[in-house]
């Protein structure tokens, strides 16, 4: 699936998802029987924990959604501990440098693309049942997704974009806003000046560019911008927006 997830990109296509907080591998089948493209396992800003993120990657598998696990920082550990669980990529957060971004490709790939830490006796390997020359092909396939978030990014771009082996250069809006003295304003003009930058230079490249947004508005913004790898809101601020309308609509009855 991260081939094919990886040739819709190539090809042109706009995919959506959600950010997951929550830990109950029920939300993450319902995100993927709703239609949503992929799914983010939160476990930078979320509960998550490498025992029961497993279960929500089971989840995502069963409805046929693209598990995609942003790890709690930029460590081979932490990239590979998620990828061993049946990830299919990885999304990892606060990178500023090109250095940090070939730590990380190189982290997620076997050689000749890296220098994953190797164990076949893990879920992503089928504990063993997939032969491992299969196994270690396949693999690489893995999606890798870098997050830029800050001024030293936006001053090291140029060098980030020229890094081999990620797929996706993914905008941290609220990070990026608050490294710009402007917290939480993700509309702020100076704010959607620095994403703009970051998008067209990306798009020059053919890298393809992803981002956050919690309004439709931003989502038909950022659609028209050309980025397509779109993450939409979290599982519990849908819930949460869910439940406000409902209650709103029965208490106007």
């Amino acid at each position: 699936m991260p081939a094919t997830f990886r040739k819709r990109l190539h090809a042109g296509e706009i995919v959506f998802g959600p950010f997951m907080k929550t830990v109950d591998s029920a939300f993450v089948e319902i995100a993927g029987y709703s239609g949503f493209d992929f799914v983010i396992l939160d476990m930078e800003h979320g509960p998550a924990s490498f025992d029961n993120c497993q279960n929500l990657i089971r989840g995502a598998q069963v409805a046929g959604t693209v598990p995609i696990v942003r790890t709690s920082d930029s460590s081979d550990i932490s990239i590979s501990r998620a990828l061993d669980l049946g990830a299919y990529g990885v999304q990892i957060p606060q990178i500023q440098t090109a250095d940090e971004a070939r730590s990380c490709v190189k982290a997620a790939k076997y050689f000749p693309m890296g220098q994953r830490g190797v164990c076949r006796f893990v879920r992503s390997a089928g504990y063993s049942s997939i032969p491992r020359e299969d196994y270690f092909s396949e693999a690489n396939n893995t999606l890798v997704i870098l997050q830029l978030e800050g001024k030293k990014a936006l001053r090291n771009l140029d060098e980030i974009l020229e890094v081999d082996g990620f797929d996706i250069i993914f905008i941290g809006p609220y990070d990026l806003s608050q490294s710009l003295g402007y917290p939480g304003q993700v509309s702020h003009p100076e704010v959607i000046k620095e994403m703009e930058l970051i998008v067209n230079n990306a798009r020059k490249r053919d890298v393809t560019v992803g981002t956050f947004t919690d309004t439709l508005a931003s989502v038909k913004m950022w659609k028209d911008a050309g980025v397509q790898y779109i993450s939409y809101s979290v599982d519990v601020g849908i819930f949460m927006e869910g439940c406000t309308d409902i209650v709103k609509k029965m208490k106007n009855l």
